[in-house]
């Protein structure tokens, strides 16, 4: 039924109904954690379930491992399956931020073994821009068992980090944060040495809407004769953008996810910090 990572809102509209299709509304600012819930309460596409960054798509924040952790596995999956989500289930993500907090379920599902999840290639706004329906009204989902199998090499840790050689780390923030120029969240600017800055929202077309498979492997072309490619950002959520991006690119197994990304890098004293380009 759905074989690429992103689908068009023509898709969506026409599927929309059907009932293996979930629709999964993941809008959030960071800047105001409520604001997300607030927005989809005043209007999402019709049979939306709403996932919070902070409250679903997350772990409980310590010292170290990031500003987003993973959630517990048992009690996401608790989750997806009062949303409805099991391994029948075509889940479709969408958000208003470029797609980077609809990537975050899309990994997740994706790293829980779910194969069927995808992204919308357009926000909200465009969808009600078309002229599309929404509604106020809660979703009330029949619910359903979602079974994790994770994939743990899909992820690595601080440790792989440090001990990797041979790999093209990416880190996915804007250039002036992986410059160093500026860092409003973590407590040092710069970037990991050895890294080279590959913006997410580059993946993004001039309309706002996600580049096609050809473009994004004209992207990424450099990386292509990589054997492992390990992407980070602050805190591990936009990096999820440049994984499905990469993955579109045809990239598949060779990209894993620094899920504590700069956020949990960072948070050690002795770690060395660059903030010269890496070539």
């Amino acid at each position: 039924m759905i074989e690429e990572n992103l689908v068009s809102a023509e898709w969506l509209r026409e599927h929309m109904e059907d009932e293996n299709v979930v629709v999964a509304d993941c809008r959030f600012d960071l800047r105001n954690p409520e604001k997300g819930r607030q927005d989809y309460s005043e209007g999402h596409i019709p049979g939306a379930v709403y996932f919070d960054l902070e409250k679903d798509l997350s772990g409980q924040a310590k010292e170290h491992g990031g500003r987003h952790p993973l959630p517990p596995i048992d009690e996401f999956a608790a989750k997806l399956s009062s949303a409805g989500i099991d391994e029948t289930k075509y889940v479709v993500a969408y958000d208003d931020q470029g797609g980077a907090l609809a990537a975050r379920l899309w990994w997740l599902l994706t790293y829980l073994g779910h194969d069927r999840a995808v992204v919308l290639e357009s926000g909200y706004s465009n969808w009600v821009g078309q002229g599309y329906p929404t509604t106020t009204d809660e979703a009330t989902p029949e619910k359903a068992v979602f079974t994790p199998n994770p994939r743990p090499e899909m992820a690595v840790g601080i440790e792989e980090v440090k001990n990797s050689s041979n790999v093209a780390l990416i880190d996915a923030r804007a250039p002036e944060r992986y410059r160093g120029e500026v860092e409003p969240m973590d407590k040092k600017a710069g970037h990991i040495p050895g890294a080279a800055n590959w913006f997410w929202k580059e993946n993004l077309g001039s309309d706002g809407k996600w580049k096609t498979g050809d473009e994004l492997k004209k992207r990424f072309e450099p990386l292509k004769n990589k054997e492992e490619i390990i992407v980070y950002c602050g805190s591990g959520v936009t990096a999820s953008a440049n994984v499905l991006a990469m993955k579109e690119a045809g990239l598949g197994d060779a990209v894993k996810l620094y899920v504590g990304s700069w956020s949990d890098w960072s948070s050690y004293e002795d770690n060395p910090v660059e903030t010269e380009e890496s070539k």
